[in-house]
């Protein structure tokens, strides 16, 4: 069925405003954007007072720890993962899993995202959330070796393997995957030596959690005499398909092996802040020339899904990094949630154009709080809200109309996910 997106404005690649309306073909793709009130089409959605712009891209992220929002914060990190984390998700099950994954999607529907990267377990229930929701990812197993006897590890990435060949081209194509070792200090380097040569061969990107804290670099330089950036070049870690999250702690020969190697970085400013991880540099790195993306990281420790926050905290923050109010401009945050992410997945999204999948969000502009409207971008990234997105489409499927989800049970599964984290966490305890 073709759908026409029609009344509003459209935020094009260049990042200009546009008067313009969204023609989306049979085949899920963009047919035509201008004037096409001539146009017919199987269904319209109303996009006047709004505007129209590509769906936003979440590229890290921990779905299913939607479960354990607000359960343990104001901690470090690595506190926060040893005493209160990892034991819950050690008890997790896959219909947990699965609701958690749910509670996500409706989450990131609703705040217009409509691609996500998860790296995560029990992987086959993430796959089945992305279907029913309707969105797109590109998912994988995280793997960890620490505290493992080798055959349990190499058991680890043969699923991580398996896990990537099996879930590739799901859900009609929306889904992708990826070999996720979660990252260079928490997996054996004779594990690495291994595997990553396999998943290359296999033509499997590549994504890890790479410099979040100084302990983790330091970890890296006192174990093998080197900065971690040289350790996973060395291993064959950094590629033109591989994107690491964080990034925080990079020199700036880390910055210039990562431009060099083409290998993208996702900042997650929220949660970086919220565990005093420390303030990537974003300006540096976009300097460099590297891509970077924006992610929520999991809800634990964010403690929401919404990219229009990790909007405005990485250009604040952005601006805090460099020492300067002209850092990370309004224009750079929007593309880092959009161009930024699809080039960091890998994937055709995050631009309105002709032949590209309609994955869009419809931003309705005339709230207060988006009042006088100098300058659309601006609002975007400094004053929009997940709750001002009135329509989601992916893949030219309409997922939310007028603020209303089409495609999963809202209270169904705040309930389901209410009852299995209260559960998670008694077996926990």
């Amino acid at each position: 069925m073709t759908l026409l997106v029609t009344g509003g404005r459209v935020l094009r690649p260049d990042m200009s405003v546009e008067r313009a309306d969204v023609r989306v073909g049979e085949d899920g793709r963009i047919d035509a954007v201008g004037d096409l009130a001539d146009r017919n089409a199987d269904r319209t959605l109303d996009a006047s007072g709004s505007l129209v712009v590509p769906g936003l891209v979440n590229a890290h992220g921990h779905a299913a720890m939607t479960l354990l929002r607000g359960y343990a914060d104001d901690k470090p990190l690595d506190a926060w993962l040893q005493e209160d984390i990892w034991p819950v998700e050690g008890v997790l099950e896959p219909a947990d899993v699965a609701a958690g994954a749910r509670l996500a999607a409706v989450e990131m529907i609703r705040s217009g995202t409509t691609t996500f990267a998860d790296m995560y377990f029990h992987v086959g229930d993430v796959a089945d959330a992305v279907a029913d929701a309707g969105l797109r990812a590109r998912i994988g197993h995280g793997v960890v070796t620490l505290g493992k006897d080798a055959e349990a590890a190499r058991d680890d990435f043969e699923t991580s393997l398996a896990v990537a060949r099996e879930y590739d081209g799901a859900a009609d194509g929306r889904i992708t995957t990826a070999v996720m070792p979660h990252a260079p200090h928490t997996v054996g380097t004779e594990f690495l030596e291994t595997f990553v040569p396999r998943a290359q061969e296999a033509g499997v990107p590549l994504h890890f959690h790479f410099n979040e804290t100084p302990a983790y670099a330091e970890e890296i330089a006192a174990e093998a005499d080197v900065r971690p950036g040289a350790y996973a070049d060395d291993l064959g870690l950094l590629a033109d398909d591989t994107w690491v999250a964080h990034g925080v702690h990079v020199t700036d020969d880390e910055i210039d092996l990562l431009a060099e190697r083409g290998t993208a970085v996702v900042h997650c400013p929220a949660s970086n802040m919220k565990l005093a991880s420390g303030m990537a540099p974003v300006q540096r790195l976009r300097d460099a020339g590297v891509t970077v993306a924006l992610g929520t990281d999991g809800a634990a420790s964010n403690n929401d899904l919404d990219l229009f926050d990790e909007m405005r905290d990485a250009a604040m923050l952005g601006k805090l990094a460099a020492d300067d109010a002209s850092a990370v401009p309004a224009e750079a945050a929007v593309e880092m949630a959009t161009q930024g992410g699809a080039d960091a997945l890998g994937l055709p999204v995050g631009r309105i154009e002709a032949g590209a999948p309609a994955d869009l969000a419809v931003v309705d502009l005339s709230g207060p709080h988006l009042t006088p409207e100098h300058d659309p971008v601006s609002h975007l990234a400094y004053a929009a809200r997940g709750s001002d997105v009135r329509h989601t489409v992916c893949d030219g499927r309409v997922l939310m109309r007028d603020r209303e989800l089409l495609t999963l049970d809202v209270d169904a599964v705040k309930r389901e996910a209410e009852r299995r984290a209260r559960a998670a966490v008694e077996r926990a305890a």
